[in-house]
């Protein structure tokens, strides 16, 4: 049994008033796996404080203004995308289909993008940034213009697939830079506030949706002009972008930079991301719970699309459920972003990941029967386990990888997280009957977290102490 005392830092976490330090004593029994941070014990009204606090840094604000605006075109665009090729009145999509789909919009990203991140942690992330969302921007008009002649799925998921690649160098870039514009000791409460801001956003962005496909309609035409409206929250993006002072968001020198040519940088991306990944314990267990869950979410996400493209409807069959399971899934997540540093400062990184797995494991179980109801359900609950789980490696990575690396760290997560989940559709396509119903791929998903939940905790114990 060890002793360890903690001193409480000058100044709140909360960006308020600095108040005396305390020192703080606590016995434990083993080695604390995950360099749990050393966060301030919670005030009475933590949650209020931190959301004021945000107005007290102003460079966050700018970054958090960004997010928002930038993921609500996210969850517009695709939003629009499937309902202009999965739900469409003018189209069909079989199980292969629907995996197929997903493969050719996530999957090229997933494996270029640890490559292409390198440039994350070599030139000034605000140029990055400012690049992401032009390019996006002229993507966005050219996918319009498929939708609008007609085009063939495949030309017009290939441009979806470039809009998707510049998407995720903008989020990737944004959660590389918030180290740079909040302390240390704020980080995992400013990461929550950012991610729950962003998944807001991107949820309020696929409900808009249903606007403009209600007054333009289902068919090729309306998705068109869906996609055009996507326009205008990312001409926003861009501007917001625009703003920033030179190198305020990274990277910064130091010795852990990656030297010689960009293009040097470009080919050993995936090499030192994955060497940063292996040798930092609680990246790496966190980033293998996440893998597990974005796993079992492909798996869940197809069944869920099958069985309800079943019902009857005269225009789209399933579509409205769809809607419901993807509202579930994301107001779970965002509950999540609101609990997650309470159960931090509670638990720490390392028992409040190990929770959300096994909470999964048990959701997953109970939702089996593949009853909608209960999945819809069961959609909210995990979406709050995994979005607890994706916190805990956004801050592992934000606190325990160096600046210089952190961007190629950023982008292997994102692969393994798109990648997961498409492994996982692909296979569950090969397998799943006509009408979705087969209770041995839920049940596989509870094997999957049970999985997830042992390399966490065995990875995670790795970690070194505090110090």
């Amino acid at each position: 049994m060890r002793h360890i005392t903690i001193m409480a830092p000058a100044t709140s976490h909360c960006g308020e008033q600095p108040r005396p330090a305390g020192i703080f004593v606590l016995w434990v029994g083993f080695p604390d796996p995950l360099q749990q941070d050393v966060i301030p014990v919670a005030e009475p009204r933590a949650p209020v404080a931190v959301w004021r606090s945000v107005r007290g840094l102003p460079d966050f604000w700018r970054l958090l203004e960004l997010r928002a605006v930038s993921q609500f075109g996210d969850g517009l665009f695709a939003a629009g995308i499937a309902g202009g090729i999965l739900f469409s009145t003018e189209r069909a999509a079989t199980p292969l289909e629907i995996a197929a789909s997903f493969a050719v919009l996530f999957l090229p990203y997933s494996v270029l993008g640890p490559f292409a991140g390198a440039l994350l942690d070599r030139w000034d992330r605000r140029l990055v940034l400012i690049g992401a969302n032009l390019g996006r921007l002229l993507m966005v008009f050219v996918v319009a213009g498929l939708l609008e002649i007609g085009a063939d799925d495949r030309l017009i998921l290939f441009g979806a697939l470039i809009v998707n690649g510049f998407t995720r160098f903008v989020s990737s870039g944004l959660s590389a830079a918030l180290p740079d514009v909040v302390a240390r000791e704020q980080v995992v409460a400013m990461n929550s506030v950012a991610t729950a801001t962003g998944q807001a956003a991107a949820f309020l962005g696929a409900i808009f949706m249903l606007l403009p496909r209600w007054l333009f309609g289902a068919g090729d035409a309306g998705a068109a002009a869906i996609i055009l409206i996507v326009a205008v929250p990312v001409s926003i993006a861009l501007l917001l972008s625009v703003r920033f002072p030179p190198h305020i968001l990274g990277p910064h020198e130091s010795v852990r930079a990656i030297h010689g040519s960009a293009i040097y940088a470009v080919a050993t991306g995936w090499v030192h991301g994955a060497r940063t990944v292996a040798v930092v314990p609680t990246v790496a267990a966190t980033l293998a719970g996440l893998a597990a869950h974005r796993t079992v979410f492909g798996i869940n996400s197809l069944l869920v699309l099958v069985i309800v493209r079943q019902s009857d409807t005269h225009e789209v069959a399933g579509f409205g459920t769809s809607v419901v399971f993807l509202a579930a899934t994301g107001t779970g997540a965002f509950l999540a972003t609101v609990v997650t540093p309470t159960a931090i400062r509670r638990w720490g990184r390392y028992g409040a990941a190990n929770g959300a797995l096994a909470f999964a494991a048990v959701v997953q179980l109970g939702g089996s029967g593949l009853q909608v109801p209960i999945m819809v359900v069961g959609g909210f609950l995990l979406g709050a386990a995994g979005q607890m789980v994706k916190l805990c490696a956004d801050s592992a990575m934000q606190l325990d990888v160096d600046d210089a690396l952190r961007g190629h760290v950023f982008t292997v997560q994102d692969s393994l997280f798109w990648v997961s989940f498409i492994g996982a559709s692909a296979v569950a396509a090969t397998v799943i009957p006509a009408d979705g119903h087969e209770p041995a791929l839920a049940l596989a998903g509870v094997a999957v977290y049970l999985v997830g939940l042992a390399v966490h905790a065995a990875v995670g114990r790795r970690a070194p102490a505090p110090g």
